[in-house]
């Protein structure tokens, strides 16, 4: 017999599990709220960069700089982190067509 999310969810918790589960939610949430506004900021810096240096007759974009974030991101996370990285660095600079 298969559990759905419906019965295991309606399981009794041990004392003091949901209110640990609402704080550990409630920092999610905060940490999440940071992420967001630092993903913002990170990508508005960043097209601020290409700006900067297209007008100083530069390239959009320099793939020696991508390649340093995204080794930095892969070596602190793992395969995930190179994933991570690409979708940052596309935040910044849009998508390389």
């Amino acid at each position: 017999m298969d559990i759905t999310t419906t019965e295991a969810q309606s399981t009794p918790l041990p004392p003091g599990t949901s209110d640990r589960i609402a704080e550990l939610r409630a920092r999610i949430d905060e940490i999440d709220a940071q992420l967001i506004e630092l993903w913002l900021e990170r990508a508005a810096i960043s097209k601020e960069v290409g700006a900067t240096r297209m007008a100083a007759g530069g390239t959009r974009l320099v793939l020696s700089r991508e390649q340093e974030i995204l080794a930095r991101f892969r070596d602190a996370l793992g395969p995930e982190g190179t994933e991570l990285a690409m979708l940052i660095l596309r935040a910044g600079r849009g998508p390389l067509l």
